[in-house]
């Protein structure tokens, strides 16, 4: 049963486990607490002897990417298993997000500040004790970024024309970086046709935002696969009503006459 969680009362680790658990009941919940605990003990002992901050950071990202070899993913693999806090746990192996909100955890417990930003291309870090963007992170392998190389992110990923504007590089919210997450969640668990899991996480986003056409949209789709038609009909038409402009609303329409002609030909 989804509940609505109250994100600004929690850290952002604790709040993203809470929600996996509402997701998924075969989420282990002890198996994770017991995971986060063992890596935030042995980063306390690694680098206790340091007294800087910045010194301790980077021990904290020697030990994070080089000796427990957290990264990206490679090879074949299912978008979820690399979103899914248990299994980026396991395998160490995770997308920017997830890996983020792991190392934000453990650095939180070291009293060190590390600061989601929500960039264009992914998400990125920052040491939150150091002015301005002197000390920016990408979370795949702990490396420094700086400005120039956010903008040649910027225009390969964007647009050749792209600039570097100062709120590209604002802190992001617990609840916004949340939600980015479920967000994609909801779309790998869409491809992977995990259909009951992506209704969880779509009832989720629609607590966070309730009158989103376009995750009315996608509760549609999804009760569409799951042979909900009545319900996925009035969905897609709210879409279709409220975003006419839209290039996939002609899609979505076609989506409507398909499902009344299998009532029709069901009846």
């Amino acid at each position: 049963m989804v509940k609505k969680l109250d994100f600004s009362q929690m850290m952002l680790c604790e709040a993203v486990v809470d929600t996996m658990v509402d997701i998924r009941s075969d989420f282990p919940l002890s198996f994770v607490k017991n995971q986060l605990s063992i890596l935030v003990n042995k980063a306390k002992d690694y680098v206790e002897l340091e007294q800087s901050s910045k010194l301790k950071l980077k021990k904290l990202f020697e030990l994070f990417y080089n000796e427990w070899r957290f990264g990206g993913a490679s090879g074949t693999y299912n978008l979820s298993d690399v979103l899914w806090l248990d299994k980026v746990l396991q395998t160490r192996q995770g997308t920017a997000i997830s890996l983020s909100i792991i190392l934000i955890h453990i650095a939180n417990e070291l009293q060190l500040t590390l600061m989601p930003i929500i960039f264009p291309t992914q998400l990125i870090l920052r040491a939150g004790w150091v002015d301005n963007y002197d000390w920016l992170i990408d979370p795949f392998n702990g490396d420094t970024l700086n400005l120039s190389i956010l903008e040649a992110w910027l225009k390969g990923n964007i647009d050749s024309n792209a600039k570097l504007h100062d709120d590209d590089l604002d802190e992001a919210t617990n609840i916004s970086v949340i939600y980015k997450l479920l967000t994609t969640l909801k779309i790998a668990l869409m491809e992977e046709r995990k259909m009951e899991l992506a209704l969880n996480v779509n009832k989720i986003l629609l607590l966070i935002n309730p009158n989103d056409p376009y995750e009315i949209r996608d509760r549609g789709l999804i009760y569409a696969q799951l042979d909900c038609e009545h319900i996925a009909i009035n969905d897609l038409t709210y879409f279709v009503e409220h975003c006419p402009e839209d290039l996939v609303s002609e899609m979505i329409k076609f989506q409507i006459n398909i499902i009344k002609q299998k009532k029709v030909i069901i009846h």
